[in-house]
């Protein structure tokens, strides 16, 4: 008998058998593999895998050099990197919700294209700026006196905005809503897919910054300006035929709900609203609704269109933010949003408090890659899990591991070596403050430059490399009394990112199954403004705390703020598995 074996979603061809033993012979699945091998490149998971690894490099490339080149353009300071991060975070705080809206509104082609388009040509534009500041820096210097310095610094920093406003749409409609849509909505092809993009992620966060940093430490800025232009540029040309092709071999991403392309869930809202004001006006009598009208036009009038569509706007913020707060899976969201506020991460907060501690800047690039591995192996655990235990129960796990391995880092401001002292917070010791002298010395690594050396110290010095800092030399002084409380810190952070990975995958997912379409862009354009929201949060704390005898008291806020965000999730865990219960 003849039996078909169905190709891949995008294959487009089947593998005939004339009976059963023809499908076990070695020779025919020999000569399967290849065509195997051809449905899997053409297929739509390749080329989204594909296509995000080039966006994610391209990101993590940028995101690394304009941080660079941001400090060399001030004089080795920080003042433009804090205002552009400032910049950053308060923009997708505030346009979250918008962009979301925007993304459900829009055909997910038109979509995905105009965020690619504008991100590249973004930073495209702003790596030419860049050249020509960094070419003729003096000159400009000299022109409006200085004032055209200022107009660059202006002109990179909105750009370099603008770049991240856009990469933020392209991820929500990417790795929100397309994976939920070529998975057919099958949890287990969904949950893979989803590991193998964080796979891809944590590879290119180590990768990509080291390729440029070479680039530009071998050449120049200038020339390393030119290299993220030109990957752009072919990038953009690459992830635009890869994107539309995944859109012609999967039909199932041209359908959204009815009128959904045009109108989103807060228009429809906004609509019945509207008539449902209008069916009570019209019970009042024709005279009424006649001078309610008139009253209305007479208003719109008065009103000039920018402040009504700011009003508008205005109300789309308000509405996604409540849409965020009606979801089921609000508590995980909400929760995974605390996890932001920690130092406990490779940031260049953790490694310039080690740095203090007498830790090489070779030893944090090793620690940095052993992170990255305990990420991988994260998203490992995650597929496991959620295989064994289900989607919910696969958080709790991973909460509860993450916890765990963060007690270390709790043991390590008590342990031998710590430079933690609770008594700088005592107001009437003011002069000691920010420095440790006398009998509150506690560590006996002497810091350079003086009692007040913050976390970060002198940054001419430094080799800024992916969210790191490495030093070219080493402080001079005597060794610190002991390394355990170093050792359990960074213990504590590497193991920590296996539950930390794995618990972001489960909330991930949570959000892409629960989510219904019409909304999935503005809740998780909320969810983004959360993450940045609280992610400023744990830069505050430091401005707040700078010394590094402040540093354990960071550690244990943020253990509690973790602690917070994981009790909100067992709750949910909680209210999730009680359904079923109270449904039959």
């Amino acid at each position: 008998m003849s039996l078909r074996t169905e190709g891949a979603q995008s294959g487009g061809f089947a593998v005939e058998f004339d009976n059963d033993n023809d499908r076990d012979s070695p020779v025919i699945k020999a000569t399967n593999i290849p065509r195997l091998a051809l449905i899997y490149l053409k297929g739509p998971k390749f080329l989204i895998y594909v296509s995000g690894a080039l966006s994610m490099w391209g990101d993590r490339m940028w995101h690394f050099a304009i941080s660079v080149f941001l400090i060399e353009l001030y004089g080795r300071n920080l003042l433009l990197t804090g205002i552009f991060g400032l910049v950053v975070a308060g923009s997708v705080l505030l346009l979250g919700a918008l962009i979301g809206d925007w993304v459900d509104r829009n055909p997910r082609n038109k979509v995905a294209h105009a965020s690619l388009f504008i991100q590249n040509i973004s930073v495209t534009i702003c790596s030419i700026v860049l050249m020509l500041v960094f070419s003729y820096k003096k000159r400009i210097e000299e022109i409006w006196d200085g004032w055209l310095t200022v107009v660059c610094y202006t002109v990179v920093i909105v750009l370099a905005d603008v770049a991240n406003l856009a990469s933020t749409a392209l991820t929500i409609a990417i790795q929100r809503d397309w994976i939920v849509v070529i998975t057919g909505y099958n949890r287990g092809h969904l949950a893979g897919m989803n590991a193998t993009m964080r796979r891809i992620d944590q590879v290119t966060n180590i990768l990509a910054p080291l390729a440029v940093g070479q680039v530009m430490t071998l050449a120049s800025n200038v020339v390393g300006c030119g290299f993220i232009l030109g990957w752009n540029l072919v990038s953009l040309i690459v992830e635009f035929f890869f994107l539309s092709r995944v859109y012609r071999i999967v039909p199932a991403l041209s359908i959204k709900p009815p009128g959904m392309e045009h109108r989103s869930y807060l228009e429809k809202k906004r609509e019945r609203k509207s008539s449902e004001g209008r069916t009570s006006a019209c019970t009042t009598g024709a005279i009424s609704e006649e001078s309610t009208s008139n009253l209305h036009l007479q208003e719109l009038t008065r009103i000039p269109l920018c402040l009504h569509r700011l009003r508008g706007l205005l109300s789309t913020c308000r509405e996604g933010w409540r849409a965020y707060y009606r979801q089921p899976v609000f508590l995980a969201g909400l929760g995974l949003a605390f996890l932001y506020t920690t130092v406990l991460g490779f940031d260049c907060i953790t490694t310039g408090y080690a740095y203090t501690q007498g830790v090489s800047g070779s030893l944090l690039s090793i620690l940095m890659g052993v992170s990255a591995m305990a990420g991988l192996l994260g998203t490992v655990l995650f597929t496991k899990l959620r295989k064994a235990y289900g989607l919910v129960n696969t958080g709790v796990i991973s909460s509860g591991l993450h916890l765990v391995c963060l007690l270390l880092c709790v043991c390590s401001v008590f342990a031998p070596g710590s430079p933690m002292d609770f008594s700088i917070l005592n107001m009437g010791n003011a002069s000691d403050v920010g420095g440790m002298t006398g009998g509150h010395q506690r560590h006996g690594y002497p810091l350079r430059g003086g009692n007040n050396q913050p976390l970060l110290p002198d940054r001419s010095s430094i080799h800024w490399t992916n969210n790191t800092v490495l030093f070219e030399n080493a402080p001079a002084g005597s060794e610190p009394e002991s390394y355990i409380s170093i050792i359990l810190l960074f213990l504590g952070v590497i193991t920590a990112r296996v539950g930390l990975w794995s618990f972001d995958l489960t909330v991930t997912q949570l959000l892409q199954e629960t989510i219904c379409e019409s909304e999935r862009g503005v809740v998780n354009g909320v969810q983004s403004s959360m993450n940045y929201l609280m992610d400023l949060l744990h830069f505050l704390m430091v401005i707040s705390a700078p010394q590094p005898q402040h540093f354990g008291l960071l550690v244990i806020i943020s253990v509690l703020f973790i602690f917070t965000g994981h009790t909100m999730y067992f709750l949910y865990a909680r209210k999730a598995k009680r359904k079923p219960r109270t449904n039959t």
